[in-house]
């Protein structure tokens, strides 16, 4: 049987989105217990109207959002993919899902960061055609952030 994958534009509201999120931040902190204290208060996602989330076979398995960075710029957020789903290419389509939807709203580019020890991410990310880019605030100064950034 042939999966079935949606992709759902919702809000931070979404228990499934907040449900998702949780599982990301236990990842994050097992993968960089080391950054527990001092960096997490940055990645809190306020009341967020820009969200996708990925259901294969009616199940949540992906998400990741978008807020306004300034008046061009949206800045990715919270994207995160479930381990047994991962490799099914779940985050380009979400990525690519965001970045139409920020383009509809008049955006014109997109930043995002993300941690050294991503690699896969890392790299999708430049596939994608996001560049590395020094760190905006408020990631000035934090030598685990690696920032990007794209004209979409």
């Amino acid at each position: 049987m042939e999966e079935q994958i949606k992709i759902l534009k919702t809000t931070s509201e979404n228990n499934d989105f907040i449900s998702l999120v949780r599982d990301l931040d236990k990842s994050l902190w097992e993968t960089y217990p080391e950054l527990k204290s001092n960096y997490w208060g940055i990645n809190i996602i306020e009341l967020n109207p820009n969200v996708v989330i990925v259901y294969v076979n009616d199940v949540a398995v992906a998400c990741s959002c978008f807020k306004k960075y300034d008046e061009n710029t949206i800045e990715i957020k919270r994207m995160f993919v479930s381990p047994e789903v991962r490799g099914k290419r779940l985050a380009q389509k979400m990525l690519q899902e965001l970045e139409s939807w920020a383009l509809e709203l008049g955006f014109s580019f997109s930043v995002l960061e993300t941690l050294y020890k991503q690699k896969v991410a890392i790299s999708m990310y430049q596939k994608a055609g996001y560049v590395i880019i020094d760190n905006y605030p408020p990631y000035e100064g934090f030598e685990n952030s690696i920032c990007m950034k794209k004209s979409i």
